[in-house]
């Protein structure tokens, strides 16, 4: 058994969570997946079976779209809403057309320094292990290239983004260099991945509905 499996991954599972009922339900050890999603994330999830996971970098290469939603006035140590909360700034005085100047900056090739939050290994040590601890350990920024950002909604505290960038590329990063910008802070309470490449979330499966037909044959 080989080829692809398009997953709409639900949010509290683990990408690792995700392969591993995959290869209980297809008896199979070769599963991968193409692109980490935490368990708040929720949305398009690639995995690879069997010799398929050979084809790990054509994925990982792919670009990728999100839909998120940015919490205004809160920043927390993950970036996120289930992080800590360290700071509470107002946020009343933010608008559309700053939120908006803001994205603008953000477009095109910029550099961006991970999260410790994250699956990035630092030392042979993944930085969300080490954030576990209580550490925090120097990060080198890396160049991302966002190709779209876009302001859907907003209604502070909350404005939800649509956004399509390059690997590499952390939301929850953008939510918090936002929000020290505008000067209120501002974390990420929902992320959804709607795109890599060519495949849509449209076309993905639940968990719950798997079975063998709807592996993809892929050559790569």
């Amino acid at each position: 058994m080989k080829g692809i499996v398009l997953i709409n991954k639900p949010q509290g599972l683990t990408s690792h969570d995700v392969v591993q009922r995959v290869r209980r339900q297809f008896n199979m050890r070769r599963v991968g997946h193409a692109g980490t999603l935490d368990p708040l994330a929720t949305g398009l999830l690639v995995l690879l079976l069997g010799e398929t996971t050979k084809c790990f970098n054509d994925f990982v290469n792919m670009g990728k779209a999100y839909k998120a939603t940015f919490l205004l006035g809160v920043t927390t140590n993950s970036a996120d809403i289930q992080g800590e909360v360290t700071q509470r700034r107002p946020y009343d005085h933010i608008t559309r057309k700053q939120v908006e100047e803001v994205l603008s900056r953000f477009q095109g090739e910029i550099e961006q320094i991970p999260p410790m939050v994250s699956a990035l290994k630092v030392k042979g040590k993944k930085l969300y292990t080490l954030a576990r601890q209580g550490l925090t350990v120097e990060r080198s920024p890396r160049k991302i290239h966002i190709r779209c950002f876009q302001l859907q909604e907003f209604n502070p505290p909350e404005v939800k983004f649509y956004v399509e960038c390059s690997k590499g590329t952390y939301v929850r990063q953008l939510a918090d260099d936002i929000g020290e910008i505008l000067g209120c802070g501002a974390c990420v309470t929902q992320i959804e991945r709607t795109q890599i490449g060519a495949f849509t979330l449209q076309e993905a499966v639940r968990l719950e509905d798997l079975n063998e037909s709807h592996i993809r044959h892929w050559e790569g």
